[in-house]
């Protein structure tokens, strides 16, 4: 063997040796960089998880209505959302149905029966972000809705729609000192789709209506800020739009024209004194919408057509108050309205007046409304953290009363009846009250209730001269008899 093949084998070993030991460092380095890029993804995973739960709070739940209703009744919502039964429609007068042989009939006394899942929520809470002194948040909500309706009595067709309910964002300062630093004050501000600070407060009932026509229901894009000053009072004052909830005008037409050509948003101010279990809010609304930009003059003999200045402003105060206390709560809520539909109540306006230069003159269709809800239940049975059990009674009591418009309706051809008065509900409907009792019973997420819900209308014929929005004649009452079950999982 030669010198140069002796001293190639010791250096062929020791690069075999080097290379070796390289390529264990290099699978060992990239397994450990493996290992802390597995570790680096799982944390960046644990972070947004973190983040998450920390900012956002998803809820919802899964709800199924069961109704049957006793006679024709106007509701809306797949007929979920009940208003009151409608008048009598006799078929013929006693006279005919003597000569004809048929039965006399009300056609309206028609007993329903349906189950729907359309109120079916999902909504997202966002809360804990903060930029120096101001904490912001928001929340989306939304459900499903009746969707595409061919509604020729109470048929529901089509794909039930996915509509917004609210979407807000909020801004916070806390700790704000006042009175020479003595006390605090808490300001937040909201912005965007959410209760009409009048409707916030609902009484405790399973249905969709939740107390309304007897109490405000509305939810409209607004501005809207609370300052609470100390302990005890909280200020609130608001600047409203509309948009599913609208006011009524000529045609009895419901629509956003009315305030978008006013120009004038929806105010509203208001107070609340607060107290361990005592709550009392008491405020009110003021609108003031334009009915009509177009109208007529008479110039001989031809109608031309011009720009007018129509107005209608109206006020609405309201008083809540409410007491808790254990597993006893009674809630109260009481509102005189003008002009209050676009909050559905039973109201509306009308015209007072016609004028040279085109334009009318309008009053308020008054409404006096109040609602009653008192509450008692807790724990039944054996506990369990996961699976509490609840057995709640529920009493709900509700009164409407027209007390008609403010001034005299206009009747121009003199025949002893208003020429027009604006509301979405039967204008001869003089009052109205309801009573509800219900048995709602929860087991943990799960919740199955029972309501029989029983309302009751005067509604009455207008005679020749009541032009103030009462019907004083043929005084008769109407009934309907909700009985409905509900069952709910939230989430």
């Amino acid at each position: 063997m030669s010198e140069k093949s002796s001293t190639f084998a010791p250096n062929m070993k020791k690069t075999i040796v080097l290379a070796s030991i390289l390529a264990v460092s290099i699978s060992l380095f990239a397994q450990n960089a493996g290992e802390v890029a597995a570790s680096d993804k799982q944390a960046k995973k644990e972070a947004v998880k973190s983040h998450l739960r920390q900012h956002f709070k998803f809820y919802g739940f899964i709800r199924n209505y069961f109704a049957y209703d006793s006679r024709e009744s106007m509701s809306g919502v797949g007929d979920l959302y009940n208003y009151q039964p409608y008048d009598e429609a006799w078929n013929q007068t006693e006279a005919e149905a003597a000569a004809s042989g048929i039965p006399r009939q009300d056609l309206n006394a028609v007993s329903t029966f349906r189950f729907l899942s359309l109120t079916t929520r999902a909504g997202v809470d966002i809360v804990g972000y903060k930029w120096r002194g101001t904490e912001f948040g928001g929340k989306i909500e939304a459900d499903f809705y009746a969707g595409l309706s061919t509604k020729v009595a109470h048929s529901v067709s089509g794909v039930a729609q996915f509509r917004l309910r609210q979407a807000y964002l909020t801004l916070g300062w806390d700790s704000l000192p006042i009175m020479g630093g003595k006390d605090h004050a808490r300001v937040d501000l909201l912005m965007g789709q959410a209760w009409h600070p009048m409707a916030a407060d609902l009484c405790d009932v399973i249905s969709l209506a939740s107390g309304a026509p007897f109490g405000p229901f509305n939810r409209s894009p607004q501005v809207k800020m609370d300052a609470r000053l100390g302990k005890y009072f909280t200020l609130t004052g608001a600047l409203l739009w509309q948009m599913q909830y609208i006011s009524t005008g000529p045609g009895s037409i419901s629509s956003a024209d009315y305030i978008m050509f006013g120009k004038t948003p929806e105010a509203y101010l208001g107070i609340s004194v607060h107290d361990k279990g005592f709550l009392m809010r008491a405020g009110a609304d003021v609108l003031s919408i334009k009915p009509r930009r177009i109208g007529t003059v008479e110039i001989g003999g031809k109608s031309i057509s011009v720009s007018v200045r129509d107005r209608i402003t109206t006020a609405s105060p309201f008083l809540y108050l409410q007491y808790i206390k254990g597993e006893f709560s009674i809630k109260a809520k009481t509102i005189f309205a003008e002009a209050g539909e676009h909050m559905n109540l039973n109201s509306g306006y009308g015209v007072k007046a016609h004028n040279a230069d085109g334009s009318w003159d309008y009053t308020p269709l008054r409404n006096s409304s109040t609602w009653l809800s008192i509450v008692y239940g807790g724990k039944v049975g054996a506990q369990e953290d996961k699976h509490p059990q609840k057995l709640q009674g529920i009493l709900f009591a509700g009164y409407i009363e027209n007390l008609g418009t403010k001034e005299k309706l206009y009747d121009g051809d003199h025949d002893g009846h208003p020429d027009a008065l604006y509301t979405p509900r039967p204008s001869n409907l003089n009052r109205m009250w309801r009573l509800a009792p219900t048995l709602l019973y929860t087991i943990g997420r799960f919740q199955l209730g029972c309501e029989y819900e029983v309302t009751s209308v005067q509604y009455g014929q207008f005679g020749t001269e009541d032009l103030n929005g009462i019907a004083r004649t043929g005084l008769h009452w109407v009934t309907n008899h909700r009985v409905q079950l509900m069952t709910r999982f939230n989430f």
